[in-house]
């Protein structure tokens, strides 16, 4: 499997491809890097996020999980960069329980581009998040999308 490593302002992330789309983005570096056309438009992506000078992502994505996970995922990807949405708000728009939504919300393959980091408590708090470092990276993922874009 094709995979590309990039230093971000969150340590080390690997990205990897499989059959023309990304399937995961990892914390931690490989030593065996393949890059792909795909993996460098990718990074550069990421890069542009980190920068402050991209909000969406265009990439074709192939998360592996379960059909009900790939919905959440799906919704996840419909929340606007710089809102959250609770865990209860989305089980209601998928018809679903808050606890399933977080089991998923957890076990989303491609963290950050799939925005897991937007999913908030009912009351507004932080919660968990199953990336470096916790709700550190959380926050610091909703604080660099509330910034305004840079040019």
């Amino acid at each position: 499997m094709p995979q590309l490593s990039l230093l971000t302002p969150l340590g080390d992330l690997t990205l990897s491809e499989e059959d023309g789309a990304i399937v995961s983005l990892d914390w931690g570096r490989v030593a065996e890097q393949q890059p792909t056309a795909l993996l460098r438009d990718a990074a550069e992506q990421l890069q542009d996020y980190f920068d402050g000078k991209r909000r969406h992502f265009q990439l074709p994505l192939a998360p592996h999980g379960t059909d009900y996970q790939r919905r959440v995922w799906a919704a996840l990807q419909q929340i606007p960069s710089g809102e959250t949405r609770s865990y209860g708000e989305l089980a209601r728009a998928l018809a679903s329980g808050p606890r399933a939504i977080g089991q998923a919300n957890g076990r989303n393959p491609i963290p950050i581009i799939i925005p897991c980091h937007r999913v908030v408590g009912a009351d507004g708090s932080i919660g968990g998040y199953s990336g470096h470092d916790g709700a550190d990276t959380k926050r610091f993922l909703l604080d660099l999308e509330s910034r305004d874009p840079q040019p």
